[in-house]
C-alpha cells in the first residue's frame, strides 16, 4: 500500500502517535497500525518512530502497512448459486456461513476458494492472491447478491460504480419490534468503536453514511419486515444503522438484539439478505437487474412470524 500522511490537526493536545492514528483513521485496525510501527514503517521526516512517540499539532506523519505474504489457496469445489454469468463476470447468491475471502481464522470454505475452482484461473488479479477478482463484500452470515470480476478490465470498471455510488443496492431485513413510521433515512456517520475494535458505531468522526428504510410488513408488535437502500457502503452499515433506529436485526447479539420467548422460532444468524442489485455491465454498458431469492431460512423465519398475528 503506498504511504500515506497524517498532519496532526491544530488544537490537539500531546497524545502518542498510535493513538492519533488510530483516531484519524478508524477504517484501519488497531492490529494493522502496530504492524505498520513494528516494521518501522511509521515516520516523522527521516525518523523511525514508535507506538507510543509523543506527538503535537502541525507534526507530519508518515506511513504505511507491510505486505501481506500472499497464501497459497487453492480451488475447492463447493457449490454456487450463480444468478448471471458470463466471460467478464459472474454474480452469484451468497449463502450464510460462507466468508467471502480468507483470512487468519478461516478454513478453505471461503468464496475464494470456491471461485477459483468455479473460474478456472479466470478471475481478476487486481484484489490480490487474497481477494482474486472480488470487488465488494458481503459479511459471513449475510446471503444474497454479490458480484466478482473475471477480468481487470472488468473489476476496474464494477469497483468505479461501488465507489461512486452509481449502483442500486437493496437488502431486506428482519428486525426487533416494528417501526412507528412507514419509512425514513437515517443519516448517520459511522466509526469504529473506541472500544470494541470488531464493532462499529454512530457518532462524529466517522465517514457519513445513509440508508433509506420502508417497513414492509409487521409481525403483531414483536418484529418486522424491512427494505433497506444504502447509499454508501460502510462496514456493518445497515446493522448499525438499525441498531441506532432502536431496532436491531433479528439474531444480532453484537449490535443489541437479544431473544425474546414470544418469538416461536429464535433466529441462528443475522437475518439480513441483499435482496437486489442493479448496476451497468462493465463492458456491454448494459443495465444488470439482479435479484436473489430469499434464503429457505429467511422464508422459515418469516412464516413462524406471521402465526403471532
Amino acid at each position: 500500500m503506498a504511504a500515506q500522511t497524517y498532519t496532526v490537526p491544530e488544537g490537539s493536545g500531546r497524545i502518542r502517535a498510535d493513538k492519533a492514528l488510530a483516531t484519524a483513521f478508524p477504517e484501519h485496525s488497531r492490529t494493522a497500525l502496530q504492524r505498520a510501527f513494528d516494521a518501522g514503517l511509521v515516520r516523522i521526516g527521516e525518523t523511525t518512530i514508535k507506538r507510543d512517540h509523543p506527538v503535537t499539532a502541525g507534526v507530519v506523519i508518515e506511513f504505511s502497512f507491510p505486505d501481506v505474504a500472499p497464501t497459497e489457496l487453492k480451488a475447492v469445489d463447493i457449490p454456487l448459486d450463480v444468478i448471471f454469468e458470463d466471460k467478464h463476470m459472474l454474480a452469484l447468491n451468497k449463502a450464510t456461513g460462507m466468508v467471502v475471502h480468507p483470512g487468519a481464522a478461516t478454513g478453505e470454505d471461503t468464496l475464494v476458494h470456491a471461485l477459483l475452482a468455479h473460474c478456472a484461473g479466470s478471475l481478476s488479479g487486481i484484489g490480490g492472491v487474497e481477494r482474486p477478482g472480488i470487488v465488494h463484500r458481503l459479511d459471513k452470515e449475510t446471503t444474497g447478491v454479490i458480484v466478482v470480476a473475471k477480468n481487470d478490465r472488468a473489476h476496474r470498471a464494477l469497483a468505479d460504480q461501488f465507489a461512486t455510488r452509481t449502483l442500486t443496492k437493496e437488502y431486506v431485513a428482519l428486525v426487533t419490534g416494528v417501526p412507528q413510521l412507514l419509512s425514513g433515512t437515517i443519516d448517520r456517520a459511522i466509526a469504529r468503536h473506541p472500544v470494541h475494535r470488531h464493532r462499529m458505531t454512530v457518532g462524529e468522526g466517522g465517514k457519513p453514511a445513509r440508508t433509506a428504510w420502508e417497513r414492509v410488513e409487521a409481525f403483531a408488535d414483536i418484529a418486522a419486515l424491512v427494505r433497506c437502500q444504502i447509499f454508501t457502503g460502510r462496514t456493518h452499515q445497515i446493522r448499525v444503522h438499525l441498531k441506532s433506529l432502536g431496532h436491531p436485526i433479528l439474531g444480532d447479539p453484537l449490535y443489541g438484539w437479544k431473544p425474546d420467548p414470544r418469538m416461536p422460532v429464535q433466529p441462528e444468524r443475522v437475518m439480513l439478505h441483499a435482496e437486489h442489485l442493479v448496476l451497468t455491465h462493465p463492458v456491454s454498458g448494459k443495465v444488470l437487474d439482479l435479484r436473489a431469492p430469499l434464503p429457505p431460512d429467511f422464508v422459515k423465519m418469516m412464516k413462524s412470524l406471521r402465526k403471532l398475528r
